[in-house]
C-alpha cells in the first residue's frame, strides 16, 4: 500500500519556523519526484516545492523562495520542508505528493492526507 504520511504541522507565530516531514512507503522512492502542495482556505491547491529524484535539483514557488527549503533522506525515504519566516498567508493544509517536478496537479501520482499549518499574525 502506497503511503505518504506528513507530520510537523501546527500553530506558529508570524516570523517563526516549522519543519514538515513526509515518510514514504509502498513504492520505489527514486521512481518519483517528491514535493509539497498546499491549499489555503477557499483557494485552489498550489505547488510549493519539490525535489527531482534524478539529480536532487529543487523547485520553489515564487511565494516561498528564500524562505522554504526542501530536502530528503533517501535512506529513510523521507522528505522535509523547512519553512522559515512564516507569514499568515502561508496558512494552509500542506500535502506531500509523489509525481513530477515541477509539480503539476494532474501529474501527481500519490497524495498524502495533509498536515495543517496555521500562522498567526
Amino acid at each position: 500500500e502506497v503511503q505518504l504520511v506528513e507530520s510537523g504541522g501546527g500553530l506558529v507565530q508570524a516570523g517563526g519556523s516549522l519543519r514538515l516531514s513526509c515518510a514514504a512507503s509502498g513504492f520505489t522512492f527514486r521512481d518519483y519526484d517528491i514535493g509539497w502542495f498546499r491549499q489555503a482556505p477557499g483557494k485552489e491547491r498550489e505547488g510549493v516545492s519539490c525535489m527531482r529524484s534524478s539529480d536532487g535539483s529543487t523547485y520553489y514557488a515564487d511565494s516561498v523562495k528564500g524562505r522554504f527549503t526542501v530536502s530528503s533522506d533517501n535512506a529513510k525515504k523521507t522528505v522535509y520542508l523547512q519553512m522559515n519566516s512564516l507569514k499568515p498567508e502561508d496558512t494552509a493544509v500542506y500535502y506531500c505528493v509523489a509525481g513530477g517536478c515541477p509539480m503539476d496537479y494532474y501529474g501527481v501520482a500519490y497524495w498524502g492526507k495533509g498536515t495543517l499549518v496555521t500562522v498567526s499574525s
